[in-house]
């Protein structure tokens, strides 16, 4: 069962990763609060849910690499983000929420309600 909790936190963190990337310069600078929101929320999210930290480190590192990815040039000489400030702030703010999601993640009630507690 934790096991499949951290599978779906992955792939929630890929959905995250691209959804921000498309946001993000959509809708300057509500676009950009939007998409930080979002990571910040799957991050705590995750480890409140799983009651640690890992649940907050699995998302958090799905999501910077799907980012990274998506950030480099393509052969074709397409890419996701744009040149400007907002991609950065992105990237920035999105991993010191992983960051601080994983630090203050504090174990769930005992016996209660959490991935980890199964």
């Amino acid at each position: 069962m934790r096991l499949l909790g951290y599978v779906v936190l992955a792939v929630l963190g890929a959905v995250v990763a691209v959804a921000g990337g498309l946001v993000q310069a959509a809708w300057f600078p509500g676009g950009l609060i939007l998409a930080l929101a979002g990571c910040a929320a799957l991050f705590w999210g995750g480890g409140k849910l799983t009651g640690g930290r890992v649940g907050a480190l699995v998302p958090a590192a799905v999501w910077l690499l799907t980012v990274i990815f998506l950030s480099s040039a393509r052969p074709e000489g397409d890419f996701l983000f744009a040149n400007g400030l907002s991609p950065y702030i992105y990237l920035l703010g999105g991993a010191m929420a992983g960051v601080m999601s994983a630090t203050l993640a504090q174990p769930g009630p005992p016996g209660g309600g959490s991935l980890a507690a199964r």
